[in-house]
């Protein structure tokens, strides 16, 4: 049977691309959790996108056995992603364990996002244990990054392990510090018991999936008791009752187990296959002796929203079941129907971030095959209207008209950049374009600079990351949080196409750059749009007037080919009867504008 003082519940965290996965498919080597045979690179990242792109997307928990000194211990990791977008599955992650590995990559040292998690690791009080990693590399500062990583937690340099990945180098005294320093799980003391003195049992969901034949496989915690197999259970918080199919643990597939116990990690299958009954942070208990529900965990808020149509709106029920398919294995992804006049019925979608956008749009195409048009990502907006009335404003195309609306209020946030000093003027340049407001700034470690900025989040998806990469050749990273709502000065910026406004074009911008962006979107969408059998007006409106305009020359077909020879006015006859017909053809409304599919992505694209 196994001992609870023999489990150790840990996680990963570090920034995006410091070896979490590669150091997780190590320590699954060394304690010949996965045959040498069957082994390969990133093996908790499942999704086909994850090996691409090298990052982890979706979090994967994995059971793993190891002897030391003589006794076997039972290790659960959590696998967390380190992008900003995806903090919220690293947030659910840290509330399932009672440690942490903090993985510094040795040839960058500490990023922002280190501290972010980091933070979040303090705040939930979990024991951690500092780790250098790609120590083998020729660029490695092991000693340099040592110093920096036990600055930052003010603990002896002695106490920092070094790691490599890639060779296992130092893997297995990790593997024993998590023995040594990570508690085992402590039973919970405010657990009601039955009349009969049974323990109730309760288990917190920190993840899910679907299963097409199965339904919601719910990825839980144990804290009290135990759920056995055919066990009536209830979710608290939706007050949902259903049949434990099946238990067990993740060793990495899923493998059924009789019974899942106080401090065990595992899995059980549900049934259930409606949307919106499970949810992340929500309690598993008994359905005849129910427990209270353990705290909860933040709900994930939206910060970017864009609009989804099918590029066929034969294709609307098909995108309505994949969104409500993702929306089961994704709980931080929201979407609701809208209508718009040219594109049709869509969703607008609510997104953590830019590449959680970016993600959740190319599963859609991959997993589905669906073919959609991306409207701009925008943020939400608070406006009060002349009279008194304040509403939230969602999308771009919603946003009221110049002069109806007294003020307007947009989130910030308040982000930290490291980098080496000698970037920090260019930087600065760059803040100074993005309304950015400097804060605090000092030296951090031996050869680098933290700086703490206010900024608009509009101006930070208007890519900000990827400008601050090329401003410091790569060597600044950030990390966000938003801070609450400010007065803004913005207004919407509408693109019309043969007089016609477009509503995917739709954006609401700074009024300090709307003449530079009205002309950036006329000139691109002008060396982008096909051209037609007539001439077309491309045109930028804001402020209740036009401010820039192109007309794109009509296609033209040439009527004097079969001629030859003659006066020149039998040409000119031809030409005349064209032009006529193409003006008495744009009169009987055929001269409406079809804009391809590839249009509407290049004009999203940066």
């Amino acid at each position: 049977m196994l001992d609870r003082k023999n489990i150790r519940n840990f996680s990963i965290i570090a920034h995006i691309d410091h070896g979490k996965s590669t150091l997780a498919d190590r320590m699954l080597e060394i304690t010949h959790t996965i045959e040498k045979r069957k082994m390969m690179a990133q093996v908790l990242d499942s999704m086909e996108l994850e090996r691409e792109r090298g990052i982890t997307i979706k979090m994967q928990p994995v059971r793993m056995e190891y002897e030391y000194q003589g006794h076997p211990y039972v290790l659960n990791l959590i696998d967390t992603p380190g992008h900003i977008d995806f903090s919220y599955e690293v947030s659910r992650a840290l509330k399932a364990v009672e440690g942490s590995i903090l993985l510094v990559d040795a040839t960058q040292g500490v990023q922002a996002q280190t501290l972010t998690t980091l933070e979040m690791a303090r705040e939930s009080g979990l024991t951690i244990i500092p780790v250098v990693s790609k120590i083998d590399s020729p660029i490695a500062r092991t000693e340099e990054v040592k110093a920096e990583v036990a600055q930052l937690l003010d603990c002896n340099i002695n106490e920092v392990l070094a790691v490599s990945g890639k060779t296992g180098e130092g893997v297995e005294e990790v593997l024993r510090a998590v023995i040594e320093k990570i508690e085992p799980p402590q039973e919970e003391t405010e657990t009601p018991r039955t009349d009969l003195g049974e323990e109730s049992p309760r288990a917190l969901v920190f993840d899910f999936q679907y299963s097409t034949h199965r339904g919601v496989i719910v990825y839980v915690r144990m804290f009290n008791g135990e759920v056995k197999k055919n066990d009536i259970l209830l979710f608290s918080a939706a007050n949902e009752k259903f049949i434990a199919l099946e238990v067990g643990i993740f060793h990495p597939d899923q493998v059924p187990q009789d019974s899942l116990k106080a401090g065990e990690i595992g899995y059980i299958v549900t049934g259930i296959k409606q949307p919106g009954i499970a949810s992340v942070g929500d309690t598993v208990t008994s359905f005849k002796r129910p427990s209270l529900a353990l705290p909860g965990y933040m709900n994930p808020a939206p910060v970017v929203w864009a609009s989804v149509y099918p590029e066929g709106q034969d294709d609307f029920n098909l995108l309505k079941q994949a969104l409500g398919r993702l929306r089961l294995t994704d709980a931080s992804l929201s979407y609701e129907e809208e209508t718009s006049g040219s594109l049709g019925r869509g969703f607008r979608c609510g997104f953590l971030g830019m590449l959680h956008l970016e993600i959740i749009t190319e599963r859609l195409h991959r997993e589905f095959d669906l073919d959609m048009i991306i409207a701009t990502p925008s943020i939400t907006y608070e406006v009060e209207y002349l009279n008194g009335e304040k509403k939230m404003i969602y999308s771009p195309a919603l946003f009221p008209d110049y002069g109806s609306y007294k003020s307007v209020a947009e989130p910030w946030v308040k982000a930290k950049i490291i980098t080496p000093p000698e970037y920090v003027g260019n930087i600065m340049t760059l803040l100074y374009e993005h309304e950015g407001e400097v804060g605090a700034s000092e030296l951090f470690g031996e050869n680098r600079n933290a700086t703490e900025v206010d900024m608009p989040l509009r101006e930070l998806m208007r890519g900000f990351f990827d400008k601050l990469k090329s401003a410091s050749s790569g060597y600044a990273s950030l990390s966000y949080k938003i801070t609450g709502m400010r007065p803004a000065d913005v207004a919407r910026l509408d693109i019309l196409v043969a007089e016609e406004p477009v509503v995917a074009f739709t954006r609401v911008v700074s009024r300090k750059r709307i003449q530079e962006e009205a002309e950036d979107a006329v000139e691109k969408l002008h060396n982008i749009l096909p051209r037609q059998m007539f001439v077309v007006k491309i045109q930028s409106q804001a402020l209740g007037r036009i401010i820039s305009s192109r007309s794109l020359s009509a296609m033209r077909k040439d009527v004097t080919d079969y001629l030859y020879g003659g006066d020149i006015t039998r040409k000119m006859k031809l030409l005349e009867k064209q032009k006529r017909g193409k003006k008495k053809m744009k009169a009987r409304g055929k001269g409406k504008v079809n804009i391809p599919h590839e249009v509407f992505l290049k004009m999203m694209k940066q």
